[in-house]
């Protein structure tokens, strides 16, 4: 069965943090990142890096505490690693997944470097998560949504 949908490029990363305020100093003044969005009530601070975001989350916010220990030699720091898709067709691409015998997580709408579109989280083999992100909703986001 052939693939549903074309890869675009990579939408975002998340790093799960200790000190958001360092992490978000570092990514602004080093690499030239900027402060997009800010979400208090879970842990996270969005940042712009040219066309794609890096994601803070604070280890100790609501969405920090899911990935468990604090990143480390024994603990991850990568949450999960988004892939903007095309052709974005929900059933389609779940079916395509199953048919592969990969584990589907949540779906839903997420904001993504051009703004809040559909997206499904996944697993691979090994466990790690990964997000196939589709196209903004007009107006949601960076530039006004595509």
């Amino acid at each position: 069965m052939p693939v549903p949908f074309r890869l675009r490029r990579l939408d975002h990363v998340v790093l799960r943090v200790r000190d958001p305020g360092a992490m978000r100093r570092f990514y602004c003044e080093v690499p030239g990142c900027a402060p997009e969005r800010e979400q208090p009530g879970i842990g996270l601070v969005q940042l712009r890096a040219g066309e794609s975001l890096i994601d803070l989350v604070d280890v100790n916010g609501k969405l920090g505490r899911k990935g468990g220990a604090a990143p480390g030699s024994d603990a991850h720091n990568v949450d999960h690693v988004c892939l903007g898709i095309e052709g974005y067709d929900e059933a389609a691409i779940v079916a395509h997944l199953k048919a592969h015998g990969v584990r589907v997580g949540d779906i839903g709408l997420r904001y993504g470097a051009e703004g809040e579109g559909p997206s499904i989280y996944l697993f691979d083999p090994e466990g790690n998560m990964l997000e196939l992100k589709g196209p903004p909703i007009p107006g949601s986001g960076f530039g006004g949504g595509t």
